[in-house]
């Protein structure tokens, strides 16, 4: 007959198995960058403030620095310019007075349209320079001596090609080749070179502008890099600390999680060695006080009996009364004798030894099942173990079937004895109350008992319960 499966799993059913337990060690624990650096932050509260003022001031001088090249490259354009519309201006002179020549020698009338050009291109140039240096005082000033001479030479010009156009040859060729012409020109051409040395100037300064804005640039940024490199090592440095703090931790844990491990280990083969030698020592004790039981009060009891059978004897039918009172008194003797072979039994089961373990354990589950009314199913089959560990195994059941008894309330029992691979399955378990594994219970100290005493045989035993559910107890005995 096969035992029923396991109990199911349920929601919060506790399987609860008693052996070493090995603590995590610290090395296994995975590292958290996160909270490294959250530990580095809090313990070096300038790190965040530190960072953010240099992003901010690399920010600062990134944008300044951009928005004055920027500046300054726009003025450059703006000179540039400059010097283009004052050599458009010294050009368009230039080809005012040679179309003006041209036509006062040739008297073409198509001479004079570069003349109009060149006239148009003068008063362009002007009003674009005068736009530029508006801001400016000192080319203002050039620039209106500039004008002023400029309009005087073009008077002159004019003037010239009139008096051609209404017929005073001589008169135009003595404004054309008077002095005060050229010296008008030279004065232009004075101005216009002031005015382009000021544009001149005015590049340099931009340039080396620039290039002052690049040098703090560089400069600043170099600053910069420097203090982030030295942010960057006090964090490695603190970082390094702290990791080695850490290792140092984790390694101290260690030791001393491995020392109270050592302990424990020690401490539970103390108490399985002591758990041991006392059930020994009253398993022992049951054996003299069975066998002294046995002889003693056995030879006592059998006499006391032989002795009322003889009275009875010869007493024959002469006092019926006392015949009646030998014989209550011979099935009290009766009485006394079976009550001392129950004793016997409990104490030290002699069928253990004389009939095995299956015979022994299949007269203790029939009287438990006439005893409490219950259905017991049960399996023994034949297997083979030390003496010591038989009787662990006589006494698992019987401490089983003693709480099943009194707590349980069950109907129905299954019990299973059988060869495993290696070891000796033994399976009790019923449909009772159950209980809670995770909750200590007020007195477990007959299954905690048994606990070490199959685990100093060297076997393992598991409970599992849940209230409503029944209670399965199995322990594993290695073979005999």
């Amino acid at each position: 007959m096969a035992l029923p499966a396991c109990l199911p799993a349920r929601p919060g059913c506790t399987f609860v198995a008693y052996q070493r337990m090995i603590p995590v060690s610290g090395e296994t624990l995975k590292d958290a960058p996160a909270m490294e650096v959250f530990t580095v932050v809090k313990r070096n509260p300038f790190v965040i403030p530190l960072a953010f003022a240099v992003a901010l001031v690399m920010v600062i001088i990134s944008e300044g620095s951009y928005w004055r090249s920027v500046a300054t490259l726009d003025e450059l354009g703006a000179m540039a310019t400059a010097r283009v519309d004052i050599e458009r201006l010294e050009r368009g002179l230039l080809d005012a007075e040679t179309g003006q020549r041209a036509y006062l020698l040739t008297g073409r009338s198509d001479f004079l349209k570069p003349y109009q050009a060149a006239i148009q291109r003068i008063g362009d140039a002007f009003g674009a320079l005068q736009s530029r240096y508006g801001d400016q005082p000192e080319s203002a000033a050039l620039l209106s001596q500039l004008r002023a001479l400029t309009d005087t030479k073009l008077s002159e010009l004019a003037a010239t090609i009139r008096l051609y156009d209404q017929g005073h040859r001589e008169a135009s060729d003595s404004l054309l080749l008077g002095a005060t012409g050229v010296d008008k020109l030279d004065e232009i051409r004075s101005l216009i070179a002031q005015l382009m040395g000021e544009e001149t100037k005015n590049v340099q300064e931009g340039r080396k502008d620039v290039y002052r804005t690049l040098l703090l640039s560089r400069i600043g940024i170099t600053l910069l890099s420097a203090i982030s490199l030295l942010a960057l090592v006090m964090y490695l440095r603190e970082s390094f600390a702290l990791q080695r703090e850490q290792r140092q931790q984790k390694r101290l844990i260690q030791a001393q999680r491995d020392q109270l491990e050592d302990e424990v280990v020690q401490r539970t083969g103390q108490l399985v060695e002591l758990t041991h030698h006392l059930q020994t020592a009253r398993e022992d004790e049951r054996s003299r006080l069975a066998r002294d039981l046995h002889d003693e009060l056995g030879s006592l009891l059998t006499s006391a009996k032989l002795d009322a059978a003889r009275i009875k004897s010869r007493l024959g039918d002469r006092a019926p009364e006392a015949s009646e009172q030998l014989m209550h008194l011979v099935g009290t003797l009766n009485s006394g004798i079976e009550l001392k072979r129950r004793i016997v039994e409990d104490l030290r089961p002699s069928s253990l030894t004389q009939l095995g373990l299956a015979v022994t354990l299949e007269i203790l589950a029939r009287e438990f099942e006439e005893r409490s009314g219950a259905t017991v199913e049960r399996v023994f089959e034949p297997v083979k173990l030390s003496p010591s560990a038989e009787l662990v195994v006589y006494r698992l059941l019987q401490e089983a079937i003693t709480n099943i008894t009194k707590y349980a309330q069950a109907r129905h029992v299954w019990i299973q004895v059988n060869d495993g691979s290696g070891f000796v399955q033994v399976s009790v378990r019923d449909d009772g109350v159950g209980f809670d594994t995770s909750v200590p219970p007020a007195s477990a100290y007959g299954l905690l008992g048994m606990r070490y005493r199959v685990k100093a045989e060297g076997g393992s035993m598991h409970i599992t319960s849940w209230p409503g559910h029944g209670t399965l107890i199995e322990a594993r005995l290695p073979l005999g």
